[in-house]
């Protein structure tokens, strides 16, 4: 974290990520602890959502986020092809499950076992245990991660292989396979994403993210101990104020990216389930309206679903972005001290 050449630096209560900056241990605990929130307000939210969710009304009309997502990828859905809610408590209460265990694991972590990972239960502990100054380090365990997430990426193309996620051009649950080898299509789409408007490149694009995930971590975790410790590999830049300011570069892109295909795409996201497309507004900022009739519309202030997901993602990714850019200076040795001094000397007061 800087300092500003202050060894003995002290945070207030609010400097969370200051808590676990050299204590892999604690760090892994609020990891879980998180995962543990967002399992239970899922379970939790899913829930609600279902016990108030009225059949006459178009789901995108209601307060449906989590409905319409299950929706999606074809859970919800009776024999017959109708969505009458099936198994979607079920799935609600499994996560509500899984915070506890979550939960559990977080105050292990953070009250039994050890905080910086210097030993363990298991001989593979200390290489999990982060060195912020150490590119060695945080390559092994950015590989781990990488593959999880394309383990993940595969396991969403084969749900839709066997399981089946809706087709809005059809109006039905299918199965959707494209394979894992045409990846050239994906790769033309790289600048009109956006219009995608077929489920077999909708997990052609997910195969083609698992592939370079899983071989992306592979070369992390097998290049390692390969080099000399150099400005490439971050020295004088790399710490945890820098990986944290890479993390927020990315969810806030992702959210922006995701806030632009939901406005839109009625292919990810369909009418039935999310509401009518919206269109683009500028002001003071970006924001999104509804184009349909919403009187009918129970819930986010008469708006729709599309528009609550499409709007409050913009806007978390802006901030996102903000906190990216103020972490990174930061990271890169900028004193903000020097623009409260530059303010004080145009009002004449300046800032030790």
């Amino acid at each position: 974290m800087q300092t500003y050449g202050n060894p003995d630096v002290t945070y207030g209560w609010w400097a969370g990520n200051s808590r676990v900056t050299n204590r892999s241990g604690k760090f892994i605990a609020a990891h879980v602890a998180h995962t543990g929130l967002i399992a239970f307000a899922a379970g939790a939210s899913t829930l609600w959502e279902l016990a108030r969710f009225d059949p006459s009304i178009s789901m995108g009309h209601q307060s449906s986020i989590f409905l319409a997502h299950l929706a999606s990828i074809g859970v919800g859905f009776d024999q017959a092809g109708v969505w009458t809610g099936e198994n979607v408590a079920s799935i609600a209460i499994i996560h509500l499950i899984a915070s506890l265990v979550y939960a559990g694991g977080a105050l292990s972590h953070s009250l039994l076992f050890n905080a910086d990972l210097d030993d363990g239960p298991i001989p593979t502990t200390k290489k999990f245990k982060i060195e912020w100054n150490s590119p060695d380090k945080l390559t092994f365990v950015l590989g781990h991660h990488l593959i999880f997430l394309g383990v993940a990426c595969i396991w969403f193309v084969e749900w839709a292989r066997w399981h089946g996620i809706y087709d809005p051009a059809l109006g039905e649950v299918r199965q959707v396979f494209p394979g894992y080898g045409d990846f050239g299509r994906i790769y033309a789409h790289q600048y009109d994403f956006l219009k995608i408007d077929s489920l077999e490149e909708v997990m052609e694009g997910h195969a083609f993210l698992a592939f370079l995930e899983i071989s992306g971590g592979a070369w992390h975790i097998a290049t390692r101990q390969f080099g000399e410790y150099d400005k490439f590999k971050g020295a004088g830049l790399l710490g945890s104020e820098a990986v944290l300011s890479w993390s927020l570069a990315g969810i806030g892109w992702m959210a922006i990216v995701a806030a632009f295909w939901c406005a839109t795409n009625t292919t990810v996201y369909p009418e039935t389930f999310y509401g009518e497309p919206l269109a683009f507004k500028f002001g003071i900022s970006p924001y999104w309206i509804d184009t349909g009739d919403l009187s009918d519309s129970t819930a986010f202030w008469g708006h729709s679903t599309r528009a609550a997901i499409t709007n409050v993602h913009y806007y978390f990714g802006f901030f996102f972005i903000q906190g990216h850019i103020w972490h990174a200076l930061r990271a890169m040795g900028f004193d903000f001290r020097r623009v409260a001094n530059a303010l004080g000397n145009v009002t004449g007061t300046t800032t030790a």
